[in-house]
């Protein structure tokens, strides 16, 4: 397969493929330019807020809602969790069953005689990994 990058300030992104038939690679080039495009949207108060995910620390469930947590501000999200989480790049990891952290926010990994770990983040928030995401939070940060 022949690949082709054309970098141009001015043009407009876009991805063109030309195959004989349709594969798996193809589909998989194909969800994470989906994936890259899609914005989020955070509402505060009246306003309507669009968030770049680089900027999201975490995503997570405080009094049944889903929030955004960025730097200092909290933005509420109308999706569920598992829609948000299809849509996020893959430096996102679902940390337990309420709550999707950023990998490049994390800060600080605790973990306690009992086995379980606590991950605080740069903006202050922390929380604890289910035990069913502890392998892979582990291989993902690279424990």
């Amino acid at each position: 397969m022949k690949c082709e990058i054309i970098i141009d300030p001015q043009g407009e992104e876009k991805i063109i493929i030309h195959a004989k038939e349709k594969t798996k690679l193809i589909e998989e080039i194909e969800n994470m330019a989906k994936k890259d495009s899609q914005d989020f949207f955070g509402y505060k108060n009246s306003e309507i807020i669009k968030l770049d995910p680089k900027d999201i620390f975490l995503l997570t469930v405080i009094d049944n809602k889903i929030y955004a947590l960025c730097q200092n501000e909290k933005y509420l999200m109308k999706e569920r969790l598992y829609s948000l989480e299809e849509r996020l790049p893959g430096y996102f990891v679902r940390i337990n069953q309420s709550c999707i952290g950023n990998i490049k926010k994390m800060e600080r990994f605790d973990t306690s005689i009992s086995g379980t770990l606590k991950i605080r983040f740069k903006n202050g928030y922390s929380d604890y990994v289910s035990r069913r995401q502890l392998k892979i939070i582990k291989e993902r940060i690279g424990i």
